[in-house]
């Protein structure tokens, strides 16, 4: 059952906050031209990992780059059906996150959050050397982590949107609903990233904590969800959330809040992503 009745708010189209602030400084020509959304949470997971990375970028939001009436908005968010053709050279579905890669002739474009998380990683190993993996001399452990990544993808994500959407409260309560030796364990510390005490950022924590993020915010607000009690997971969030690569992209939670009521009140052909959830099909 929804917390409020729909008041009509929409999708906020500009960042706001600490995320506002990490636009403005990134807000110079770059190799690599990063195209988002601020309320987006794939959007998010590759900027973190643009952050942590330290790969040059800059940020651009459709809304500034595309002037083109009610289609300049960002990928998801406007009708499904009709596309901006700038955002489609990017994003062939219309999606974001979308890169622009200025250093080939003509520019190169990339798309999909996973897949642009592995092309910085990619980028990162021959430049700034930082990653969100283990190490390469140790390919199980690193396979682990991505394995780790697909449950967030299959799983999480999807559930996120179904307890979401759900307009009773029995769906709802439905849409709630491999190991490694000593040696991977201690290899895989570094891709375990701030669930070890003492670690770093890791590569799960940048696919799965926006999602997590939204759950503090918007799953509480819409539905009374309250986020599983324990020790252990209650400090990996708060590590999460003070991280400062994930902090730079972070707005505030009045945008989340207005940005997912349509989601909420699940108002017909509210983005790709909420019309598979309701059709069962896998996400765009």
């Amino acid at each position: 059952m929804s917390a409020s009745k729909d008041s009509g708010k929409t999708y906020r189209t500009e960042c706001t906050g600490t995320a506002l602030e990490t636009v403005k400084r990134h807000s110079s020509d770059e190799a690599i031209t990063f195209f988002g959304a601020c309320f987006c949470p794939f959007v998010q997971r590759a900027w973190i990992a643009l952050e942590y990375l330290g790969v040059p970028y800059k940020y651009c939001e459709f809304k500034h780059c595309w002037n083109s009436g009610p289609d300049r908005y960002f990928a998801d968010e406007v009708d499904p059906y009709k596309k901006p053709q700038g955002l489609l050279e990017v994003s062939p579905k219309g999606l974001v996150p979308g890169l622009k890669l200025h250093d080939y002739n003509p520019p190169r474009a990339l798309n999909e959050s996973t897949v642009i998380l592995e092309y910085l990683e990619d980028v990162a190993a021959s430049t700034t050397k930082r990653t969100l993996l283990p190490p390469v001399t140790n390919p199980y452990a690193r396979a682990l982590i991505r394995l780790q990544a697909d449950h967030v993808n299959r799983a999480l994500v999807p559930a996120f949107y179904r307890y979401l959407q759900a307009q009773d409260a029995d769906a709802q309560i439905k849409a709630q609903g491999g190991g490694s030796g000593e040696g991977e364990a201690r290899t895989m510390k570094a891709g375990l990233g701030l669930w070890v005490e003492g670690g770093d950022l890791g590569y799960v924590d940048a696919m799965a904590g926006p999602w997590i993020f939204r759950a503090t915010s918007v799953l509480k607000h819409y539905r009374g969800f309250t986020m599983p009690e324990g020790e252990k997971f209650t400090a990996w969030t708060q590590r999460s959330f003070d991280h400062p690569s994930f902090k730079a992209t972070c707005s505030t939670e009045d945008l989340y809040l207005d940005s997912y009521e349509r989601y909420a009140h699940n108002r017909p052909n509210t983005s790709q992503v909420a019309n598979a959830i309701n059709s069962g099909r896998g996400l765009p």
